[in-house]
Formats: structure tokens, sequence, C-alpha cells
């Protein structure tokens, strides 16, 4: 697996649903990324150095979203409770304990339903903006479950991809962060669907299964989750409006909101150094 170096030691573990890689770097309390689709442990390079420096462990999951390199099991869950019980079972596989999650987009998302479901081994959670109630995918991006359930489809979205004059645009990355990634991480984000079938069908099972009845059955149990929870969000976010912070904020017993100036939708990647100052508070100050 090829990721910023920056992240720390590539590694992997075998789960129910298949060999899932991951980059572990530092020691400490255990502090876990999780991104969204189309992208890769990448999104959280400029994040990990300073937590791990910290005195945390950090280690950031290569979901099968998309952009991942490792295909999982043919016949794995991947529908989004699937998905939950897989960042579940790598927290059990690796006896990992009062884990801070940290999570981003789809991944957010995820994060709601795990806390439904298998929250024990959870201390701590940081959602930037996410999807979460009845939106989930955002507006812009819900035709793309529609589009996966036809045959062949994904090769053509991957296809696109790949031209680089649409990056840019609203319909891939143009909303999701306020500067153009460097050209290897763009390329780590959208190589892998298009050079293998088998992570194509991964992507396409997991964009077909994504419906908001998920996130709106989670958003129902998480007013019992009793741990603190940070809502660290973009002000200048279109894609997960604050109004998705704000009612979090509301159902959750133990969180709290920030707002993060000059952000979009990818906090790690516009303002990466405000979201660890956050992210250390968070965890080293609050009181449990």
């Amino acid at each position: 697996m090829t990721r910023s170096p920056a992240l720390g030691q590539a590694r992997h573990v075998t789960l129910p649903q298949g060999e899932v890689r991951y980059v572990d770097r530092g020691t400490g309390r255990p502090v876990v990324f999780v991104h969204g689709v189309f992208v890769n442990a990448d999104l959280w390079r400029h994040v990990v150095p300073d937590v791990a420096a910290a005195g945390f462990r950090c280690l950031t999951v290569d979901m099968p979203l998309g952009a991942h390199e490792t295909p999982v099991r043919p016949d794995a869950d991947l529908t989004p409770p699937g998905l939950a019980d897989l960042i579940a079972d790598f927290l059990d596989a690796l006896d990992l304990r009062d884990v801070i999650l940290v999570a981003s987009d789809t991944g957010g998302a995820l994060t709601q339903i795990l806390l439904s479901r298998r929250p024990e081994r959870v201390g701590r959670v940081v959602l930037t903006p996410s999807d979460s109630f009845g939106h989930f995918f955002p507006p812009l991006f819900k035709p793309l479950t529609q589009l996966a359930r036809i045959p062949g489809s994904m090769r053509q979205v991957s296809a696109l991809l790949q031209v680089k004059a649409l990056h840019r645009t609203p319909l891939v990355f143009g909303w999701v962060a306020k500067r153009a990634f460097p050209a290897p991480i763009t390329e780590s984000y959208v190589r892998p669907a298009h050079r293998s079938a088998a992570i194509r069908r991964d992507v396409c099972k997991v964009v077909r299964a994504v419906h908001p009845r998920y996130t709106l059955a989670a958003a129902e149990q998480l007013r019992a989750f009793d741990k603190p929870v940070l809502l660290a969000w973009g002000d200048d976010d279109r894609m997960f409006p604050l109004r998705l912070a704000r009612r979090l904020a509301e159902i959750l017993p133990r969180a709290r909101l920030v707002e993060i100036a000059d952000s979009s939708a990818f906090v790690p990647e516009d303002q990466p150094a405000e979201l660890v100052r956050h992210i250390l508070a968070f965890a080293g100050v609050m009181a449990d």
C-alpha cells in the first residue's frame, strides 16, 4: 500500500470482510481515523503527525470505499451497517480500547451507525463534516446511488475521474476542499478504481447501498450515547451545512460544536492545524 509517509507504517489485518490495510504511527491512547467515499487514508496526512507527536497512537484505516488498493471479499457486507461493523471488527481485531474515533464525510455516517450498534470500545468521538440524518449522500451526490445500479457504470465513473479538468468541479472535489490536492494525493484517490475491477465492485456495492434510513435510525440511538463528542465543522461547507452539526449537538448528550473558520467539508485538508488543536484539547482537557 502506498500512502503518505507522514501516516506511519503500513500494515494489514484480516477481518471477516477480508484484508484491510491501515497505517500506524505513534504510541499511547489509540486514535482511529475514518475517511469517506472516493478518498483514502491520505486524507489525514496533515493531522496524524502532530497528534502522534502529542503522545497518541494514530491508526488510519484504508476503508473499502473506492480509493483502497486491496479489495475485500466478494461476499463482504458493504452496506452502511456492514461497514460500521467493519470498523468495530477492526477495533476488536487489534484489541483497541477507549478509542478516540475521528471521522469525515461518509466515515462520519458510518461512525454514527457504529455508535448505535457497537460502541463498547469507543471513548470519545470527533466528527468533522459528515453525512447525517436524511443527508446521506449530500444532494449533489445522491444520483450516484441510482447510477451504481447500472451495470458498468463504475467503470465509466472511474474513467471520468481520470480527467484532471474535472477535479476542481463540484461533481468531484471542488466543493469538499478549498484548494486542489497535490497531484500524488489526487492520483491515490482516483487511480485504484480505474485500475481494478475488484475495487470497482467494492465501491459499487457501497454506493448502491447508501440510504438515509440508516443515518436516521442511528440518530434515534445517538441520544443514548453518553461519551464526549466534538463536532468540528467547517464554517463554509456547501456539502454538509452547519445545521446538521447543530442537530447532532442537540441529540448527543455530551456534544460540543466548534466552527472551523475558512474550511469546507474536508477540514483535514483546509485547516489541519486548527483541527489538530481541537482534537488535542478535546482528548486532553475535557473531563470524562
